[in-house]
């Protein structure tokens, strides 16, 4: 079947030879349209939606089980509601989705408007008013729609959440672990249930910390009842209903044995090296994480004890407040909570600290970070900021980097609006890294990153929001960075790995500030130590055996 090595800690991968006869052959007088246009899986899941209230379908990529959906919906807007008849939203993860989805409607649509003589819409673009996230307010956006002379409607809408509120028919949720809050999507679209909605969520597999997975474990689980099932269609399962067949039948060229196994091996192995990639998205077998770039068990190794977390959230009106009032009461919080952590820094050690800027909406988080003798990276305590002025974070922050024990380097966010903050700070302090994210950064970078909880070289504070932003942490493309999508904490606050970067900016810190030269300032006076090595080379009183001298030298002279 493949190549390619199997992940030790994974499903295996099949050989080719050992799948069965129904995959590897092709029947004498096979025709593919035997079973009308849908393969078997596309006529197993239009049974199995109508069997659930709420339907999830984990499939495998170009499964066609999308193509299906449309059929069926198309079905459904066409009929009188006493046949079962209702309205149907489609919401992928993309405009484009939607429209390529519409597409499939108005193909459908105008095979039952020719055999039954129904009147149906051309394909409408329009404007949907559309609620604004955590607001009364709303803005319009296009979407697109489809209306039947039996009254019902098939409409295409964007992905944001807000959408599904206040719908009432069946509605498709496309690819939704790729949506950039899938949690908020589901959450919305189940209330669709309470009035005898349909709900069908399909996707291939983004993770196994993605809320649609978590979804799939929850029905398996039984915790939705018997009113929710799970149908699963992978690639194998496909090729062996025909897909390849398919696939010739509409290129025009005659499936054989060997091409068949040719055309399998070569979508196999384009996948390279990414066999964690190919597992999910032919297999249906989640990799951890969203592409996780950091294993959650090297995660809960590093989180080596309770330490304290400050948590500093401002009301909007902090902001209106005079500025004298504003550094009092940031003064009051520094010598009440900040300074009884700052006395517990050990002195002779190096230390350094990275800032993830935020003004609203994420966090800004400063993550002090101590080198060890072995190396090693020790966080003594951290500091979160929601919603704070910028001058109130440069007030903690001034006071904060002084008080480091020989304090070595930072590394700030410098990309946006942290660009101010980020080089007034290197002005003040010298040794500060402004730091522009880019695609070039994140490479060069993260890998060292990631690889300091491979060696068990960090010792950080645990904390549950903390191996959230961690575990958010992505593989794109080969490169780690922060995921596209925010999630929420469990007090529906916005995060966005900040953390992860806070740290990430602190090690990269550690790894490129070096200690400044120590500066000193001479008395004046003669320096006896040197006179006396002079005098004992002149008097032969060195010994070079041993390359030592007399004891009794006077090292005086310098003021550090």
């Amino acid at each position: 079947m493949t190549d390619l090595a199997p992940l030790g800690d994974t499903i295996r991968v099949v050989e080719w030879d050992e799948l069965p006869d129904s995959v590897r052959s092709i029947p004498d007088n096979f025709n593919p349209l035997e079973l009308g246009v849908a393969m078997q899986h596309q006529i197993e899941w239009m049974t199995f939606i109508h069997d659930y209230q709420l339907a999830v379908c984990e499939k495998c990529r170009r499964s066609g089980i999308t193509l299906s959906t449309s059929w069926d919906d198309t079905i459904s807007a066409a009929s009188q509601k006493s046949a079962g008849g209702m309205n149907a939203f489609y919401i992928g993860d993309t405009k484009e989705k939607g429209l390529e989805y519409i597409g499939y409607v108005a193909k459908f649509a105008r095979m039952i408007a020719k055999a039954q003589g129904m009147g149906i819409s051309g394909i409408e673009e329009f404007i949907f008013t559309d609620q604004e996230k955590r607001g009364e307010d709303s803005r319009d956006i296009a979407s697109f729609r489809i209306r039947f002379a039996s009254g019902f409607r098939i409409v295409a809408l964007s992905s944001r959440p807000e959408n599904i509120h206040g719908l009432q028919g069946s509605v498709t949720i496309d690819e939704a672990a790729l949506h950039k809050d899938v949690r908020k999507v589901i959450e919305s679209a189940t209330a669709l249930l309470i009035w005898g909605g349909r709900l069908r969520i399909i996707s291939t597999h983004r993770g196994m910390k993605n809320a649609f997975n978590e979804l799939i474990k929850d029905i398996n689980n039984g915790l939705y009842g018997d009113k929710a099932g799970v149908y699963k269609i992978t690639f194998d399962q496909c090729v062996a209903n025909g897909l390849y067949e398919r696939v010739c039948f509409m290129t025009g060229e005659t499936p054989t044995e060997e091409g068949k196994k040719a055309w399998y091996t070569s979508i196999r192995k384009a996948y390279g090296p990414r066999k964690a990639a190919m597992l999910e998205e032919l297999d249906t077998i989640p990799r951890e994480g969203e592409g996780a770039a950091i294993p959650g068990v090297f995660i809960t190794r590093a989180m080596k004890g309770v330490r304290t977390i400050f948590r500093l959230e401002f009301e909007d009106s902090f902001k209106d407040l005079p500025l004298e009032t504003r550094t009092h009461e940031i003064d009051a919080w520094i010598e009440r909570d900040l300074n009884p952590e700052l006395a517990k820094l050990p002195p002779k050690l190096q230390h350094f600290f990275g800032m993830d800027f935020a003004r609203k909406g994420h966090l800004s988080v400063i993550v002090p970070i101590i080198k060890q003798q072995n190396l090693s990276r020790f966080v003594p305590f951290v500091i979160e900021l929601r919603n704070c002025p910028v001058s109130a974070q440069q007030q903690i922050l001034w006071y904060l980097i002084p008080k480091l024990p020989r304090f070595t380097g930072g590394a700030m966010d410098a990309t946006g609006p942290g660009q101010n903050l980020a080089e007034l700070t290197w002005e003040k302090f010298k040794t500060v890294e402004q730091v522009v994210f880019s695609q070039m950064w994140y490479r060069d970078n993260m890998s060292a990153f990631v690889q300091l909880f491979e060696d068990d070289m960090l010792d950080i504070p645990r904390d549950a929001d903390h191996e959230s932003d961690l575990r958010d942490l992505d593989r794109i493309d080969g490169i780690i960075r922060p995921p596209h999508a925010a999630t929420e904490d469990e007090n529906g606050n916005d995060r966005h790995a900040d953390y992860a970067i806070g740290l990430a900016l602190a090690d990269f810190a550690v790894r490129v500030c070096k200690p400044s030269p120590m500066e000193f300032e001479s008395t004046g006076q003669t320096r006896k130590s040197l006179q006396a090595l002079e005098d004992s080379v002149n008097t032969g009183r060195w010994n070079q055996s041993n390359n030592s001298m007399p004891t009794g030298n006077d090292f005086t002279g310098f003021t550090l």
